[in-house]
């Protein structure tokens, strides 16, 4: 495989932006293409330039700066006939290798954008869509939290006798991105073997469904209903005692997978009190839990944290302390993993790990360039393209590009 490949994508939001940041990390080619917008609209392009802290520039608040470093940013209208011819003659021209989109599939042919439209100035071209239930519901938009409310995602996150949780994080959206990155990286192979391009449509509703895997099946093995998955707070549902308890300076997470396991929490200074013959398996636990949970929280009332998780590693129980994002950005195994940017202002800004460590952002330091302004590179990539200074001064004026 060639080690870099030049993507066009037609991405907002965040669940695209994160599956091309991917891309981005492995050192490919990403140029993102937004709407340049109306006359007078207050915020053109992507929405997520506007979401979050001020950094000194009107496009780029922080919301949008981490999934977008080290691409380029295009601005076309494609509402119009000649931005939809500008757009094949970019990827004609640039031999774009794969584009992207997040749009509803009902403006796909409205916007000049179909697999079948765009491969004629590519036949080779690898095409991927993510929408939210996928072409078959082409006018169905969807965000992250209505799809965790959707597919059991809040069903099962929080406590069992209080209101359906979201989860932390915009997981759905991820999910998908990480689909989308995985999918097209395996066209790029069959690529390689048989020549020809593809279409590959990521469903994020089939994706959120997908990782029900320890929940859905149930359905097919438990005779009452009563015994399906529901919200559980923090604990496991299957291995007791895995929960969370407070200690003196804060808490901790702790999960007993085994009655060996058991045992050797029993022997622990402050933790004898727990032992009982009823409590030797995992299925008598069960039957005990919350009066084990309680005694576990009064062996912790003597503990620190960092104690307490020194004494579990000894014996070599799975334990951790529950840390804030602000603590986590501190440990050493993701310091030394940040992806960093400057910001407009002069100030390196660290801003994530990447999943895994890649030559591309070795050879760079973890650095990448700042995230793009709206329609930052629009003169460059079309000149690329063959167009003209005079032409591209035509398509500004006519508010083909921005």
């Amino acid at each position: 495989m060639n080690k870099q490949k030049t993507i066009l994508s037609l991405e907002q939001a965040l669940t695209l932006p994160y599956a091309t940041q991917r891309f981005v990390q492995i050192g490919w080619r990403v140029i993102r293409v937004e709407s340049p917008g109306d006359p007078g609209q207050k915020n053109p392009g992507d929405p997520n330039r506007y979401i979050g802290e001020d950094t000194g520039e009107k496009d780029l608040h922080s919301y949008y700066i981490a999934p977008n470093v080290g691409k380029e940013a295009i601005t076309i209208n494609l509402k119009k006939p000649e931005g939809q011819a500008l757009l094949k003659q970019i990827i004609h021209e640039l031999n774009v290798d794969v584009f992207l989109c997040n749009t509803l599939p009902k403006r796909y042919q409205q916007l000049g954008i179909d697999y079948d439209m765009l491969k004629e100035a590519n036949p080779a071209l690898i095409w991927c869509g993510i929408s939210a239930f996928g072409p078959e519901y082409p006018d169905r938009a969807g965000y992250d939290p209505a799809l965790q409310a959707m597919f059991g995602y809040m069903y099962l996150t929080g406590e069992p006798d209080r209101d359906p949780m979201l989860c932390g994080l915009p997981i759905i959206d991820l999910k998908a991105g990480d689909e989308a990155f995985s999918q097209v990286l395996l066209a790029i192979m069959e690529k390689q073997e048989t020549g020809k391009g593809k279409r590959i449509d990521i469903s994020m509703a089939q994706c959120a469904a997908s990782w029900l895997i320890t929940a859905l099946p149930q359905l097919e093995f438990v005779e009452d209903e009563a015994d399906l998955f529901t919200r559980s707070g923090n604990e496991h549902r299957s291995f007791i005692p895995s929960n969370c308890y407070p200690t003196k300076d804060g808490y901790v997470y702790l999960a007993i997978g085994s009655d060996t396991q058991w045992e050797k929490l029993t022997k622990i200074d402050g933790f004898t009190h727990l032992a009982s013959d009823i409590r030797t398996t995992n299925n008598g636990r069960k039957e005990d839990k919350e009066n084990i949970y309680s005694d576990i929280r009064k062996g912790l009332e003597t503990y620190k944290t960092d104690d307490f998780i020194d004494i579990c590693l000894k014996n070599n129980l799975a334990v951790a302390p529950v840390y804030s994002v602000k603590d986590v950005s501190r440990l050493e195994l993701i310091k030394k993993t940040m992806v960093k940017t400057m910001l407009p202002n002069g100030k390196v800004a660290n801003l994530f790990p990447a999943p895994m460590n890649t030559e591309y952002l070795a050879k760079n330091k973890n650095t990448l360039p700042c995230a793009p302004k709206l329609g930052e590179h629009n003169e460059s990539v079309l000149l690329e393209a063959g167009l003209t200074k005079t032409e591209i001064s035509s398509l500004r004026n006519k508010r083909i590009i921005g």
